[in-house]
């Protein structure tokens, strides 16, 4: 190569400089600042959205409960609705849930079966009422409210996350 062509390669050469690479940065920072309230926003929409359908599922298991075990009533423990599905369902682990579900904790909603009203006949407890709630891990960050039902079936939401569920699900 020669020294003529080597200075007119110097002159000519691709790329971006560092104003237009500092423009491309700022547009993307610009575009992510819109985004990323987005993005947490439906996901803990879509969070809710599961805690109703899972709260759904926990009256459709305690009225499927309470058709098989009728001496027991209704279950007061989510474990009992749950239960390893290969073994021979039991009022103690029914299999009538998923795992995670049984669990209690599901997309990002803690979910627990409280408010059990027992009653004792010929010597056998039976719980004859239920509640059930879902209440968000973190207030804001995983869901905004909190979710009740009980055995009227009937979904309700607080709006402050919490137990307080007065506003039906429409």
């Amino acid at each position: 190569m020669t020294l003529k062509n080597r200075s007119r390669r110097i002159g000519n050469e691709d790329g971006f400089t560092l104003i237009e690479l500092l423009i491309v940065m700022s547009i993307i920072i610009i575009i992510a600042t819109f985004a990323i309230p987005n993005i947490t926003r439906i996901k803990r929409q879509g969070n809710e959205t599961s805690a109703i359908q899972s709260i759904r599922a926990i009256v459709a298991a305690q009225l499927q409960y309470q058709q098989t075990y009728p001496a027991n009533g209704y279950a007061c423990d989510l474990k009992a609705l749950g239960g390893d599905k290969s073994a021979a369902p039991s009022p103690a682990a029914a299999g009538l849930l998923q795992p995670d579900l049984a669990g209690g904790q599901k997309a990002g909603y803690t979910f627990a079966i409280v408010n059990c009203n027992k009653v004792t006949i010929n010597n056998q407890d039976q719980y004859t009422s239920y509640e059930i709630t879902a209440v968000p891990q973190k207030i804001g960050n995983t869901g905004d409210r909190g979710f009740c039902s009980d055995d009227s079936q009937q979904v309700k939401y607080d709006p402050k996350g919490g137990t307080a569920c007065t506003q039906p699900i429409q």
